[in-house]
C-alpha cells in the first residue's frame, strides 16, 4: 500500500495546500497528521486564545476531511518522535509539509530530516504555503536579504505566483492510531470577544471582505472607529486561508483598495524573509541603538498601566482594552500602542512584544517581533527616530472619539475629540471621571528619548 503523511503545522486547511496535493499525488493513501508540540507549550507559545483558536481550526480541518472520506491524525509530544512513528505504523515512504521560517522551524525540519532519512523514507518541504513568495526567493545585489520594504515590494509585486489548488475531492486516510481533538480551553481564560477559528469560518469571511470591504480598504483602513480591516490575520496565522489564494482574489477583484491590502500581504512576506536571513531578530534588535531602556522592574507602574489600559491616553487605552477583550487590535492600534510603550516610556520592545504574544490569536514571531522593533527603531525602519504622538493620532485616526468611547466607557459621557484630552477638564467635570491622568507628560517622554539616543 503506497503511503504518505502530510504534517499539518502553520497550514490548516484543504484549500491551495501544495504538500496535501503533492502527497494525493504520488501515494494512493494519505496520513493528515497534526502534532501537538510540546516544545511549542514548553516555550511558552502556547496562549489560550491562540489554543482556542487552534481547536476551531482542528475541529474545521477534521470535519474538511471527512467530508472527503479522511479524517484528521493528532498525536502529541515530540513533533519528530511522533512524526517517525505515524510513518513506520503507516508503512509510509514520504512525508510532505510546509516550509517555516523561524530558526526553532529550521532546526526542527533538518532533525526531522534525518530521523526519517534514518528510517529509510524522505521528506519534501514545499514553498508558498505560509506564503505568497518564498522567503530568499528576492535579494538583492548586495545581501542575503531585504532590509528596505519600498525596494521588496517592487520585486515581489513583478513576481508570477502560482495558481491556487482547489480543494480535494477524496482523501483515503490508512488505519492509524488518534488521540482526540483538542478542545477549547476554559472560557474564563479566554478573551471574552475571541473569534471563531476554522477554514470554513475564514472562507466565509474572506468572501464577505471582497464583496464588501476591501473596495474602502485604501480610504478606511486606518479608521480606528470604523473597523474597516479584513480581520484575516488570525486565518493567514494558522494557514485556514492561503495568502496566494488571498493575492489572486484581491488582484481579480481590483481598485485602490485592492492593492493596498495585497501591499500588506506583501509586508507579512517581507517580515518573514528579514526573519529567515536573521533568526536571531526573534529575541535581539536587528539594527541596535545600544538603548538604555528602562527596565520592566524600574518601569513596572507605567508598565502596568499601560498593560491594563489605564496609561490616561485614552486612545492608547482603549488600543490595550480592545486587546485584552478580542485578542486582537486594530493595526493603527498596534504602531501607537507600541510607540507609546517605546518611545514615550522608554520600555524596551521585548516587553511589549511578549504581551502581545500573551493576547493576540494572531500572535506571530515574524510580523510580531518584527513589528515591535520596527516602531522601536530597532528594526527595518528608515525613520528609526520616528514618534507618534497618541493625541496627535487620535485625533487623526479617531476624530469624533467613537473608538475611544467603545473602549473606555469612562469616558462615554465626553462629546467628540475631547474625549482624547480629558485632563483639560476643570473643576467637577474633571473630578466627576472615574479615569486616570496621565502616567507621563508626552514632552518628558520625548525629553527621555532624545537623551537616550544622544540626541540632545
Amino acid at each position: 500500500m503506497n503511503v504518505s503523511v502530510v504534517l499539518f503545522t502553520a497550514d490548516l486547511r484543504v484549500h491551495d495546500h501544495p504538500p496535501l496535493r503533492a502527497a494525493l499525488d504520488g501515494s494512493r493513501h494519505v496520513v493528515p497528521l497534526f502534532v501537538r508540540d510540546r516544545a511549542v507549550d514548553g516555550a511558552g507559545f502556547a496562549a489560550p486564545n491562540r489554543l482556542a483558536f487552534l481547536a476551531d481550526c482542528l475541529h474545521g480541518l477534521d470535519a474538511e476531511l471527512r467530508r472527503r472520506g479522511g479524517r484528521l491524525v493528532v498525536r502529541g509530544g515530540d513533533l519528530v518522535d511522533q512524526v517517525c512513528e505515524v510513518a513506520r505504523e503507516a508503512d509510509a515512504d514520504e512525508v510532505h509539509m510546509a516550509s517555516d521560517v523561524s530558526g526553532f522551524a529550521h532546526h526542527r525540519e533538518e532533525r526531522l530530516r534525518r530521523a526519517l532519512e534514518a528510517d529509510g523514507r524522505r521528506l519534501h518541504v514545499h514553498d508558498t504555503v505560509t506564503t505568497a513568495v518564498t522567503p530568499g526567493a528576492l535579494t538583492p545585489s548586495s545581501s542575503d536579504h531585504f532590509a528596505v520594504f519600498t525596494p521588496y515590494f517592487r520585486q515581489w509585486s513583478g513576481q508570477r505566483l502560482r495558481a491556487p489548488l482547489g480543494a480535494p475531492r477524496t482523501v483515503r486516510v490508512p488505519d492509524v492510531a488518534s488521540e482526540e481533538l483538542p478542545s477549547r480551553p476554559a472560557a474564563a481564560d479566554l478573551s471574552a470577544g475571541l473569534a471563531p477559528g476554522g477554514e470554513a469560518e475564514g472562507r466565509k469571511r474572506l468572501a464577505a471582505w471582497l464583496r464588501s470591504g476591501v473596495g474602502a480598504y485604501e480610504e478606511r483602513h486606518d479608521d480606528l472607529s470604523g473597523d474597516a480591516t479584513s480581520r484575516l490575520s488570525p486565518h493567514l496565522h494558522f494557514g485556514t486561508l492561503s495568502p496566494v489564494e488571498l493575492v489572486h482574489r484581491a488582484r481579480g477583484a481590483g481598485g485602490p483598495g485592492a492593492e493596498a491590502f495585497v501591499r500588506q500581504l506583501a509586508w507579512r512576506d517581507f517580515h518573514r524573509q528579514v526573519l529567515a536571513a536573521r533568526p536571531a531578530a526573534a529575541s535581539s534588535d536587528y539594527r541596535t541603538k545600544h538603548d538604555r531602556w528602562r527596565s520592566e522592574r524600574s518601569a513596572r507602574e507605567d508598565v502596568e498601566a499601560w498593560r491594563e489600559g489605564r496609561t490616561g491616553y485614552p486612545i492608547v487605552d482603549a488600543a490595550m482594552r480592545q486587546l485584552l477583550h478580542e485578542g486582537w487590535m486594530h493595526n493603527r492600534g498596534r504602531l501607537l500602542t507600541a510607540s507609546f510603550l517605546t518611545k514615550t516610556l522608554y520600555v524596551d520592545w521585548r516587553v511589549g512584544a511578549r504581551h502581545f504574544l500573551r493576547y493576540l490569536v494572531d500572535g506571530d514571531i515574524a510580523n510580531n517581533q518584527l513589528n515591535w522593533q520596527w516602531m522601536a527603531g530597532t528594526g527595518t525602519d528608515t525613520r528609526p527616530n520616528r514618534v507618534l504622538n497618541p493625541v496627535t493620532q487620535a485625533k487623526r485616526y479617531d476624530p469624533d472619539g467613537a473608538y475611544v468611547r467603545r473602549w473606555v466607557p469612562e469616558l462615554a459621557g465626553l462629546d467628540g475629540p475631547a474625549v482624547h484630552e480629558p485632563w483639560k477638564l476643570q473643576g467637577p467635570a474633571r473630578a466627576a471621571l472615574d479615569y486616570p491622568d496621565p502616567v507621563v507628560e508626552l514632552s518628558e517622554g520625548l525629553a527621555r528619548f532624545k537623551r537616550a539616543r544622544g540626541r540632545e
